[in-house]
């Protein structure tokens, strides 16, 4: 298995880990793996700011750039990103 730093969410302690953003469609294939990495990240006190997208596959954002969905989604990654920036 590879070392956890190069996959967070393989590591056994997720303790000391940066504020999180994690976005995930609700019907993507890896959905449930990035709910039980925000769940185990906010259980040893990670800040996570976790978006599910109805009806959305991985890549969705990507595939139709143009729809409202994709356009909320990108708005609040960005959102997310600036207040990170801020804290620097």
């Amino acid at each position: 298995m590879s070392p956890p730093y190069t996959a967070p969410a393989r590591a056994p302690d997720l303790t000391g880990l940066p504020r999180t953003y994690i976005d995930t469609g609700s019907v993507e294939i890896f959905r449930d793996e990035a709910l039980d990495y925000a769940s185990r990240l906010s259980a040893t006190g990670v800040n996570v700011d976790l978006h599910m997208w109805g009806g959305r596959s991985d890549g969705f954002d990507g595939f139709v750039p143009h729809a409202a969905v994709s356009r909320a989604s990108e708005a609040t990654r960005d959102e997310f990103i600036r207040r990170a920036l801020e804290r620097v």
